[in-house]
């Protein structure tokens, strides 16, 4: 099968012929529709992310359909469609799986970080963490859902009621979570890079009541500011826009170094927050909620073999949506090629 590998941090991902993934006995084999191309594959890439397995096949916004079972796995059945996200397994034993709390386990598995993933025709998932997803769907448009969507789920889940949120960084995670926050009635706050004025636009056009440059401050007082910029300086940024007893909530698994602030800045109990992975029972409640709101995913497809155009053009911000690989898509017929 062809796949795109990673053989050490620093270097471009190399087209490479691999066997076939050989099954555990909990784990299918799924033949990759489409994979979405996260900021977190560019942190593994870059080195920020430490321990990844190597070589390896990064990916973990895969959606594909069921093509062997092993030998202990019942079920889904072949020729079903699956999701397969970041969390790719967990220990069950650890004080955290014990209390509803997976995302922090002691022992996990990642989808494309200790584990191969999606930039390739087949990836093998463990069985109890896929998530069944619709069948007549379009496989690159749900595919952003499976970490953008997830994460952003989460990080607006810890935020709690709040009414009045601004979004940092307003790229795959944004645009999904705001169609939501929109849809649940509340009033979003886009703030991009400075100048980014056509993802200001984007921001409006996805229900945002007011967009600006992250360097501003909004017209009113947030009660949360959520950040998916891995921008360590949005931190105190956004502690200056949330009112007293308002939250900052990172959803970056990698931010640079956070800059000292004055105390003031936090007092009056307002709390700052990180998001970590993801939980099955996060998928059980996100995925029904952007089906009854609606939400439309913008993406722009890739070949499998421009992995690397697709990693370069959302690290230089040249994208309004979500990237995804489409190991069926040619190569000539893509303006991404090279």
């Amino acid at each position: 099968m062809r796949a795109m590998v990673l053989e050490r941090p620093g270097t471009l991902l190399q087209l490479r012929d691999l066997p076939m993934p050989a099954l555990a006995d909990d784990e299918i084999l799924i033949r990759v529709e489409a994979c979405g191309v996260c900021r977190t594959d560019l942190h593994i890439l870059d080195g920020d992310l430490r321990g990844p397995v190597l070589p390896l096949v990064p990916g973990h916004e895969i959606v594909g359909r069921v093509e062997a079972l092993g030998a202990a796995v019942e079920g889904p059945a072949p020729g079903a469609r699956v999701g397969v996200p970041w969390l790719g397994g967990t220990c069950g034993r650890c004080h955290y799986c014990t209390h509803g709390a997976e995302n922090l386990c002691d022992g996990p598995e990642f989808t494309g970080y200790t584990r191969n993933g999606g930039f390739a025709e087949y990836c093998a998932a463990r069985s109890r963490y896929v998530f069944p997803r619709p069948e007549a769907g379009d496989p690159v448009e749900l595919s952003p859902l499976l970490c953008a969507g997830l994460i952003g789920y989460r990080t607006l889940k810890l935020a709690g009621d709040a009414g009045r949120i601004g979004i940092y960084g307003f790229g795959a995670a944004a645009h999904i979570l705001c169609q939501i926050a929109v849809w649940q009635g509340r009033e979003v706050f886009a703030f991009t890079r400075d100048g980014d004025e056509a993802g200001q636009a984007f921001a409006r056009r996805l229900g945002a009541s007011w967009a600006g440059s992250s360097s501003e401050l909004p017209p009113e007082l947030l009660d949360a500011a959520l950040i998916f910029a891995p921008v360590g300086a949005l931190i105190p940024r956004a502690l200056k826009a949330v009112r007293k007893g308002g939250s900052v909530v990172s959803g970056s698994i990698h931010m640079s170094d956070i800059p000292s602030f004055p105390y003031a800045d936090l007092w009056e109990e307002r709390v700052i927050r990180s998001v970590a992975n993801l939980t099955r029972a996060d998928g059980k409640e996100f995925f029904p909620l952007a089906e009854a709101a609606g939400v439309r995913t913008e993406v722009v497809p890739y070949p499998l073999e421009a992995a690397n155009a697709a990693l370069d053009d959302l690290k230089q911000g040249r994208l309004t949506g979500a990237a995804v690989l489409v190991p069926s898509m040619k190569t000539e017929a893509s303006r991404h090629d090279g």
